[in-house]
């Protein structure tokens, strides 16, 4: 697996932002996300960071890997960003219930472990 200098950081930026959607949604049902909307904008905001993150990733890297979305990832991104008005809340569940657990999963072993701690 090839990294370029900053594809640990984005990567891992990714999976952050992934693994605080499951934390904000855990144990919440449609109807609860679609009721609150503070946990709406806390989920958009991560959303966002994980398009970022995608669209700075190396494009060898992604090659490397198209078992990840990285086109709808940044789309998804784009649309939070630009075209707001146009947010559409059942397919936000649907990236969350079906798409961000699938995402983790791609993410957590490309990963590389973290340098060992100077004593």
């Amino acid at each position: 697996m090839t990294f370029e200098s900053r594809d640990p950081a984005y990567l891992w930026d990714m999976l952050d932002a992934a693994q605080s959607i499951q934390s904000f949604t855990a144990g919440v049902d449609q109807e609860a996300y679609l009721k609150n909307q503070m946990m709406q904008y806390a989920v958009e905001r991560q959303l966002g960071v994980i398009g970022e993150a995608a669209r700075r990733v190396s494009e060898g890297f992604k090659k490397t890997h198209p078992e990840i979305p990285w086109r709808e990832i940044i789309a998804q991104r784009n649309v939070l960003t630009h075209q707001y008005g146009e947010i559409r809340h059942d397919r936000i569940w649907q990236v969350i219930t079906a798409d961000i657990p699938a995402l983790v999963s791609f993410l957590k072993p490309l990963i590389p472990p973290l340098p060992p701690e100077e004593p």
